[in-house]
């Protein structure tokens, strides 16, 4: 009895009016019929309010109701329209739209409506049928409402006049049960049955007519169906009395069967019909005519009146219907007629293509799904029937997707191989369905599949080494240059952030400061060449996905040089108090070398390169200072009036795009007895010109070479700076000048200037000091100027005399030396 309840809530909505004898079958039919073999079946009546139970079924197929939405459960038809839906919350199945049962099954014995129960993950489908059972929801209806006879007065007595019958759509005892004829003196109305079962009217003579009498007789024949409560249908009857027609037409059958392709032309001739009648004149005159057509085959089906010949008048399919039954009528002139069935059996042909509904489809696929992933369900059927609704279901080629069939007329579409949306970020497939018709018909339908892009791939540079360069003293916040690292992924995915990595080893990684979002860099501090002149930090680009990759890059920073440092003097040294004089024998001839003003620059380059002259002198003509070489030597030879003690006051200037400057005292004292070197006049028979010519000789050589040699060995120049090499003197017995004479401090990061880092050095006066050679270096006895005197000088010049070298200055190990000539 538990099946029985189960269906009692549709036998409870059912219409009140249906009778009790209905009522118990459809409970029968509902206990027998309800479930079998992994079907379930709810056999309900038509016209049930929309929202209406039909029954639970997930009670009714053992399934928990929590899974219906979980799974995403739905009902879906079969080339039907959908007429009922799942709640899934509660597994009840609900009518969603109006069921009329002749609207659907026409006058069929049987009206069933398959549906199917899906289920996904994992995939289940089952069968759903509803038997839609009649109610007595249509009255009886006769084609004509008003029905002309014209009767012979001479018509014997129990003659019978065939009557159309009433059409009620409804089946079973909803349909036309009785008759009934309006209360008269002359005629009486009995059924009669035709060859089929069918029965209908007929109006029987019972008493003598009189046309002089009576020449028109009115009648009303009421069609009555068996349904609880009972409806009916009526026609008038408007009987004309003539004279004798005593014949009525004969057909030469009574059921004609013939078939028809379906689609045929119009104008096909599918039957011609064949009645006789054996009156002459007007009364033999036979006119056919459908006694009842509906709707639907109004326009298809059409009989010549005269002649009997039905045509094809419209489209006739055979999924509309497979089979017609029509009645027709041959009606003589005197208003008799007979009737016959006409059974038309529709032949299929392959004239439906298949049909491809995408039940469920996941628009997006993520590129990491494992091959096997449920990617679309699709469901392919054709409304032909036998071999032409056989249907093969195939995808594109080159793809990398399959299909997998596990339920009739079901296709699953799955992943079948790696996906990598940046090798193919969407799939455009084409499903191809074909039948198995003569010849065959496809379908096909295209589905857009967008994969989903993962975190799969890092970050990337556009240059695994970037080189930036910066003037010193530039304010905090200065831009430096941008960075750019690019993701081929898409989305969060593609997103990049970036940052500085801070070493813990060292501090260069707070010098520049980035912006996160756009890998500009900008300076954090304020920059100083002679302390650093080249540092690296190291920069990461992360991604947004989850987890994040990164990548990284090194970004070289050089300080470029400014001319922000002096020349400093270093010889002759300008203290307070105290100035070193230099000595010149009286009789020094023209160009003779007195002293040489040495300066350092702590800039580099093009800042650090010096140039001398003379701004001052107790005697403006005597001595010249070399421009490059700061040199200075007599112009002419001495007199008896020039004073014995000389002043020179030197200015020296760098090459800066705004030069800077210091100026330098030089005394010097012309002596007797001093011996005159011949080594110290170079210039004393040689004219200037030819000093100017090699100077001029140097420097177009350097410039035509400084090209060459900057690509060439500006790599080696660095390289070397950096390995710490020191270059020695030849001679290590050279004399030095005092500790005092240098001052502290002076540095140079760049390897490339005058003067090097956080080291003293010592200045010293060389054997051959008049020439210009000079030597700095520690460890020396700070008397060493006050000692020389006129022997010193020729005892040393004479040690020495074979071996000039040139002013060089040393630091520690870790720094190499500069030459200064």
């Amino acid at each position: 009895m538990s099946t029985l309840n189960r269906f009692l809530k549709a036998y409870l909505i059912m219409d009140q009016r249906i009778n009790s004898k209905w009522s118990l079958h459809f409970l029968w039919f509902c206990f027998v019929f309800g479930i079998s073999f992994g079907e379930v079946r709810y056999i309900l009546p038509e016209e049930m309010q929309r929202g209406s139970v039909i029954g639970n079924v997930a009670r009714d197929l053992g399934l928990d109701v929590s899974e219906l939405g979980a799974r995403r459960a739905r009902v879906v038809a079969e080339g039907t329209s959908q007429l009922c839906e799942l709640d899934t919350a509660s597994g009840n199945l609900l009518i969603s739209q109006r069921i009329d049962r002749e609207e659907l099954c026409a006058q069929a014995s049987v009206c069933i409506l398959q549906y199917q129960l899906l289920l996904e993950h994992p995939l289940r489908a089952y069968s759903l049928v509803l038997d839609i059972s009649d109610i007595n929801d249509n009255s009886p209806v006769f084609a004509a409402e008003e029905i002309k006879l014209d009767l012979v007065e001479s018509t014997v007595l129990g003659r019978r006049f065939p009557l159309e019958s009433a059409h009620d759509p409804d089946l079973g005892t909803n349909s036309v049960r009785e008759y009934k004829l309006s209360p008269n003196d002359h005629f009486a109305l009995e059924m009669s049955s035709q060859i089929n079962g069918n029965a209908y009217p007929e109006l029987v003579l019972k008493k003598a007519l009189d046309r002089e009498a009576q020449a028109e007789h009115v009648l009303k024949i009421n069609g009555i169906d068996g349904g609880n409560p009972v409806r009916s249908g009526t026609a008038s009857i408007h009987i004309r009395v003539l004279d004798a027609n005593d014949n009525v037409p004969v057909f030469s059958q009574r059921v004609y069967k013939v078939s028809v392709p379906e689609n045929s032309p119009i104008g096909t001739v599918i039957a011609t019909l064949n009645a006789t009648d054996l009156d002459e004149g007007v009364y033999g005159e036979i006119t056919y005519s459908f006694s009842h057509l509906s709707d639907k085959m109004g326009g298809v089906i059409e009989i010549h009146p005269l002649r009997g010949e039905v045509r094809v008048a419209g489209l006739i399919d055979y999924e509309d219907a497979s089979t017609h039954e029509l009645d027709v009528q041959a009606k003589d002139g005197g208003g008799q007629a007979s009737h016959c069935k006409l059974i038309i059996d529709v032949i299929d042909v392959n004239d439906n293509k298949p049909v491809i509904e995408i039940k469920s489809a996941s628009a997006n696929v993520a590129e990491d799904s494992k091959p096997g992933t449920m990617v679309a369900l699709i469901n392919v059927y054709d409304l032909d029937t036998g071999s032409s609704g056989r249907v093969t279901c195939t995808i594109s080629e080159n793809v990398p997707f399959r299909f997998v069939s596990e339920v009739k007329n079901y296709y699953m579409l799955v992943t079948d191989g790696i996906l990598d949306r940046e090798f193919q970020p969407e799939y455009n497939i084409t499903i191809t369905a074909t039948d198995a018709g003569s010849p065959p018909l496809s379908g096909e339908k295209i589905l857009t599949i967008v994969v989903n892009d993962i975190n799969d791939n890092p970050p990337a540079f556009t240059q695994t080494e970037y080189d930036a360069n910066i003037l010193e003293n530039q304010p905090v916040g200065t831009f430096v240059m941008k960075v750019k690292a690019e993701d081929i992924d898409d989305g969060p995915n593609a997103k990049i952030l970036y940052q500085i990595l801070r070493d813990t080893n060292s501090e260069t990684s707070a010098f520049l400061t980035m912006n996160s979002d756009t890998g500009e860099l900008f300076t954090s501090r304020l920059f100083d060449y002679e302390q650093s002149v080249h540092f690296k930090i190291t920069v990461a680009a992360h991604d947004g996905g989850d987890p994040p990759l990164s990548c990284t890059s090194t970004v070289n920073v050089f300080i470029k040089d400014q001319n922000d440092n002096a020349p400093v003097v270093l010889y002759p040294v300008q203290t307070t108090g105290f100035i070193t004089e230099d000595m010149v024998p009286v009789e020094a001839p023209k160009g003779y070398l007195v002293t040489k003003v040495v300066a350092v620059d702590a800039d580099s380059g093009h800042n650090a390169w010096l140039s001398y002259r003379i701004i001052k002198a107790t005697r403006p003509n005597l001595f010249v200072v070399g421009l490059h070489t700061g040199e200075i030597r007599t112009v002419r030879v001495f007199e008896e009036d020039d004073e014995q003690k000389q002043t020179v006051l030197v200015l020296v200037t760098d090459n800066g795009h705004e030069s800077l400057s210091a100026t330098a005292t030089v005394s010097i004292v012309i002596g007797d007895g001093l011996p005159v070197l011949n080594e110290l006049f170079e210039f004393a028979e040689e004219s200037q010109d030819s000093d100017n010519i090699t100077l001029y000789l140097i420097i177009a050589l350097a410039a035509v070479s400084s090209l060459f040699i900057m690509l060439i060995t500006g790599v080696f120049y660095f390289k070397l700076c950096r390995r710490d090499y020191v270059y020695r003197s030849p001679s290590a017995s050279l004399p030095v000048f005092p500790t005092t004479y240098c001052p502290a401090s002076f540095t140079d990061f760049s390897r490339c200037g005058t003067l090097l880092k956080d080291d003293r050095y010592d200045s010293f006066l060389t054997t051959g000091s008049w020439r210009g050679d000079f030597r700095f270096g520690s460890n020396t006895d700070t008397d060493t100027l006050k000692k020389r005197s006129a022997a010193y000088q020729k005892s040393t010049l004479r040690r020495a005399s074979a071996d000039r070298v040139t002013l060089k200055m040393r630091a520690a190990a870790p720094h190499p030396c500069y030459v200064v000539t």
